[in-house]
């Protein structure tokens, strides 16, 4: 089953690149307009991936921001009752984020942009395909966890909260409590965060209220 799928995105790492250089300053405002509802600036967004990928097809950050854009635009054909259509785009899409990281698999940049899609599909979409699109996003996070390692002390303190947040969150629905737990110990050890209630919360209870967990931007750290 299919459902239309309006994303929370909360990318999670810090910028280190200047703003010239980054590519998703370029599409991101667009695409969270347009994953907020607004489809003039989705269309914007994606055509900006187009023609950076007509002139370079392996452009990975343009691929991978391309195929968010598809998966997302799967859920308003399945609200229009376009199966076909939606089970045709949610493919290209998943294929498309799929090439990108393939591509460039130690890039935070396409890592995060595809993590930060399929952990928020996973919260809507049921069965199978939601657990599979979890578990890929939370490969993707800890990658990049596993990349940043060595520096992640020095990122933003909202780039940490957001990225060990996303983990502990995902984590807590896989199943997996334990791994749940070790994810909010480090965001607690942080210390003060957007996310500090909500991590002593599940610690102290067993439950999480995901509320308020958007991010305004895209943060790419590519050490």
């Amino acid at each position: 089953m299919y459902y239309t799928i309006r994303f929370t995105i909360f990318l999670a790492a810090a910028a280190v690149l200047s703003a010239q250089d980054r590519f998703d300053m370029v599409v991101r405002n667009d695409f969270f307009a347009g994953f907020a509802g607004n489809r003039e600036a989705l269309d914007r967004g994606m055509k900006k991936c187009e023609e950076i990928l007509a002139a370079n097809p392996k452009h990975a950050e343009a691929m991978v921001w391309h195929g968010s854009g598809e998966f997302f635009i799967s859920g308003e054909a399945a609200r229009d009752h376009d199966y076909i259509k939606a089970m045709e785009l949610s493919q290209r899409g998943l294929d498309e984020m799929a090439s990108a990281v393939a591509l460039e698999p130690d890039n935070v940049a396409v890592r995060i942009p595809r993590g930060a899609t399929l952990l928020a599909a996973s919260r809507v979409i049921e069965g199978e395909q939601g657990r599979e699109l979890l578990t890929t996003g939370l490969v993707d996070y800890e990658r990049v966890y596993a990349k940043q390692q060595s520096y992640f002390d020095t990122l933003s303190t909202h780039a940490r909260a957001e990225l060990l947040f996303g983990l502990g969150e995902g984590y807590m629905r896989s199943g997996d409590q334990a791994r749940a737990r070790e994810w909010f110990e480090k965001l607690i050890a942080m210390g003060p965060s957007g996310h500090l209630d909500q991590a002593k919360a599940y610690l102290a209870t067993g439950e999480l209220k995901v509320q308020g967990i958007g991010c305004a931007g895209c943060h790419v750290a590519n050490k």
